[in-house]
């Protein structure tokens, strides 16, 4: 077991070193060549647009920002979900405090159902399912479930400007509060919060967010990263084509 961590260890330090010099390039860039910079960001902006350049450039290459992508790239060094692997039947908790698992929101144990399943690091988690729309055209052949992970832009964190103001969860009681803010927009799927030990946001390889489509407990469709490859159209094309 020593030389598979020994291993992942000199790959963290490959993408430390990676991530190291993004940044610093970056800082010269955006010193140097502003408006091009603001020409590009503008353009993945629309990829987006939840994301405006006021917003988020003011931090870009901040500390903040180097520790937050170190984090979301490491993590993604242990990713193991693979289409087609069993779902990882992770805990999470319900916004009562009920602990449970992944399978649990499934429609059986052997059913052929899909569970669209969100990782989010922030609220818009209802829209991390498709919104609405794709909840109501599926919700006869899919269980969908919102699954609210930490927060990818702590207000004491990588933060934005015009954020809804959350520090990073301290406890479980802190998630919760933070969840139930997604009750606002009155979701007609189950909310749910990864634990404090954010096991879901591991083995999904959530951050910052991420989609999932599982049938009969595999998974069926693995969406890629968020935010600029976030893509719900596509989990409404898997299952048009289940249901087709």
């Amino acid at each position: 077991m020593g030389l598979p961590r020994a291993g992942l260890w000199l790959k963290r330090l490959w993408v430390l070193l990676q991530v190291a010099l993004q940044v610093a390039v970056g800082k010269v860039l955006l010193t140097l060549f502003p408006d091009r910079v603001k020409q590009h960001i503008v353009a993945m902006n629309q990829k987006n647009p939840h994301f405006s350049y006021d917003n988020w450039v003011p931090t870009l290459y901040s500390t903040q920002y180097f520790w937050f992508v170190l984090k979301v790239h490491w993590q993604r060094l242990e990713d193991t979900t693979k289409r087609g692997g069993l779902a990882p039947n992770s805990p999470v908790v319900r916004l009562s405090g009920q602990r449970c698992n992944i399978w649990d929101f499934m429609q059986g144990q052997e059913a052929d159902a899909s569970l669209g399943v969100l990782g989010m690091g922030g609220l818009l988690g209802v829209g991390g399912v498709g919104g609405k729309r794709l909840i109501e055209d599926f919700s006869s052949i899919a269980d969908f479930l919102i699954i609210y992970i930490e927060e990818a832009h702590a207000s004491d964190g990588w933060a934005f400007k015009n954020n809804v103001v959350i520090r990073n969860h301290r406890n479980l009681q802190d998630r919760l509060r933070a969840a139930r803010l997604l009750l606002d927009r009155s979701p007609p799927c189950p909310v749910v919060v990864d634990s404090m030990e954010n096991r879901s946001s591991q083995l999904y390889a959530a951050l910052p967010d991420r989609l999932y489509v599982l049938q009969a407990r595999r998974i069926l469709y693995k969406g890629k990263p968020g935010p600029w490859n976030y893509h719900p159209e596509e989990v409404r094309a898997v299952l048009e084509k289940l249901h087709s």
